[in-house]
C-alpha cells in the first residue's frame, strides 16, 4: 500500500470527479499524499493511474455508511502513520423538482449523503486531525446556502446544515488546534449540475460557470488561511449579505425571477 512517508495529507471524498478530482490533482501536484474515496471506482482508477500509485491511496467508500467510513479511515492512517493535515467533506448529491413532487426516499438520499455523510467524516476523523497540528477540517457547502432555493430545497437545507455546522465547529474545535472552513460555490462545470443549467448560464456575474480548478484552489489557500468561508466566485458574498440584511426583498426577488435574477439585481445595486 501506498504510504505518505512524511508527506502532508488530504482525505477527499466524492474525489473521483469535478471539484474533488481537480483538489486531488492540485495537491498532489504539490507533493502531498492524497487520500481519494468516492463510489465510483471506475473514475477512482482513472485518478490513482494519473496521480501514481506512489502518491495515493484510492478506495470505494459510502460515506452514508458509517462503518464504511470508518475503514476508508483506518486504511489512510495506516499510510500517514495517524495524520490527517485536510479533511475535505465533499461528496454531494443533487435532486431537483418541486418538494411536493418529489420522492421522500430520494429527498433523504439527499440528506443522508449530504448531511450525515459530512457528520460521519467529520465524527469519526476528528482523532485524527486533533493528532495533526495545523490541520483543518474543510466542507463543501453551496451557494444555495446563501438563501433557501427553490426547486432544490432539499439540497440546499443541506448546505445551510453544512454551513451552519461549519461555524460552530470552527469555534468548538479551536479547543483542540484543529480549524474548520467551508466553500460555497455558485455554478461549478461538474457532473452533478445539470446540463441545462450549464447551457443556460450567463457569461458573466456572479452565476458564471466555473471550472471546477477553482474550487480546488479555494482549499488549497484555505489551508493556508484562517478565513472560514469560501465563495467561489467571491463576488456570491453579496447574495450572502442580502439575505441575512432583507430576507423578504431577497425572497421577492427570486421568486420574481429566480437566483440568477436575484444575483443580477443585487449586482446592480452594489
Amino acid at each position: 500500500m501506498a504510504q505518505a512517508n512524511g508527506r502532508k495529507s488530504i482525505f477527499i471524498t466524492g474525489a473521483a470527479s469535478g471539484m474533488g478530482r481537480e483538489t486531488a490533482r492540485l495537491f498532489a501536484g504539490k507533493g502531498w499524499f492524497v487520500g481519494a474515496f468516492d463510489v465510483n471506482e471506475a473514475g477512482l482508477k482513472e485518478l490513482q493511474a494519473e496521480l501514481g500509485v506512489g502518491n495515493c491511496l484510492v478506495r470505494r467508500l459510502d460515506v452514508t455508511d458509517r462503518a464504511d467510513y470508518a475503514a476508508a479511515l483506518d486504511a489512510f492512517a495506516a499510510a500517514t502513520e495517524g495524520k490527517l493535515d485536510l479533511l475535505y467533506n465533499n461528496a454531494g448529491i443533487g435532486r431537483g423538482g418541486p418538494f411536493a413532487d418529489q420522492d421522500f426516499a430520494e429527498v433523504m438520499d439527499v440528506v443522508n449523503v449530504n448531511f450525515v455523510g459530512v457528520l460521519n467524516g467529520i465524527h469519526l476523523a476528528l482523532p485524527l486531525l486533533k493528532a495533526t497540528p495545523g490541520s483543518l477540517c474543510f466542507t463543501t457547502s453551496s451557494s444555495s446556502a446563501t438563501y433557501g432555493m427553490p426547486n432544490i430545497a432539499v439540497y440546499s437545507a443541506t448546505k445551510h446544515a453544512v454551513k451552519g455546522l461549519t461555524e460552530a465547529l470552527s469555534i468548538e474545535f479551536r479547543a483542540y488546534g484543529v480549524r474548520c472552513a467551508d466553500t460555497l460555490p455558485g455554478l461549478i462545470d461538474t457532473p452533478i449540475l445539470p446540463q441545462e443549467a450549464k447551457d443556460h448560464a450567463p457569461k458573466e456575474g456572479m452565476f458564471r460557470l466555473i471550472p471546477p480548478v477553482e474550487v480546488a484552489k479555494a482549499v488549497w489557500e484555505a489551508y493556508h488561511s484562517d478565513k472560514l468561508h469560501w465563495f467561489v466566485p467571491a463576488e456570491l458574498v453579496e447574495l450572502d449579505r442580502a439575505s441575512a440584511l432583507d430576507p423578504e426583498g431577497t425572497r421577492n426577488l427570486i421568486a420574481q425571477g429566480g437566483p440568477l435574477a436575484a444575483a443580477d439585481e443585487m449586482g446592480k445595486a452594489s
